[in-house]
């Protein structure tokens, strides 16, 4: 599979195996996310997120390599620690710069053992490979945070896209997270109060099925 490429924004996606829950309840979700945010700032800048029973979707701008620090190599050693500290650039020479796909495979595993020690099952959580799809044209972006935002209506999961607690939609509503970048996105609208309306408006989405994945 293809690395993640510096300054470019992703669709990342992945599902349970054999479409298998890969959340069974609130404590899941919320240690995932706690993960997430343990290995993914320091590699990729966050837009959007959605986390369903048995799949999740991510919108995503890897970082340039100028952006992305070093490890501290002073946490090596333990390795529980390993990936968790990243210090500005030039301050440990020695220090290497966390690759983007594997902090995201670091997630992923970390994720999966920790699940399957929980429910004591075995074997493989996730679909092999983690998808992503490039972003190319970022005139789509608006329309990947409305179908993202909108997962759990897509998948019968809420009656309201409002309502649904896993998603980053009421992050922007309430001006407040710790893990996308709401100013940002905010501004690919204009204001929050745009924001809000095109979420509720119906969009055809026909002109990003290149990079949609399920």
């Amino acid at each position: 599979m293809a690395k993640l490429k510096h300054g470019t924004y992703y669709h990342i996606y992945n599902r349970g195996i054999n479409s298998a829950r890969i959340f069974n309840q609130k404590k899941d979700f919320i240690y995932f996310l706690d993960l997430y945010k343990r290995f993914i700032p320091a590699i990729a800048d966050t837009f959007a997120w959605a986390l369903m029973n048995n799949h999740f979707h991510f919108l995503v701008r890897i970082k340039n390599e100028d952006e992305i620090g070093l490890l501290d190599t002073s946490m090596v050693a333990n390795k529980q620690k390993k990936w968790e500290t990243i210090i500005p650039e030039n301050v440990n020479e020695k220090g290497k710069k966390p690759v983007p796909s594997r902090q995201f495979s670091h997630l992923f595993n970390t994720y999966a053992k920790w699940f399957n020690k929980t429910y004591k099952r075995t074997g493989s959580l996730f679909e092999k490979g983690f998808k992503r799809k490039e972003v190319e044209n970022e005139h789509y972006l608006q329309h990947l945070v409305y179908y993202i935002h909108h997962n759990p209506l897509h998948h019968q999961a809420s009656k309201s896209y409002i309502g649904y607690q896993w998603t980053s939609y009421n992050d922007f509503i309430n001006m407040k997270s710790t893990l996308v970048d709401i100013e940002l996105v905010i501004e690919w609208f204009d204001d929050l109060e745009n924001f809000v309306f095109f979420h509720q408006e119906e969009h055809e989405l026909s002109m990003i099925q290149d990079y949609l994945i399920d």
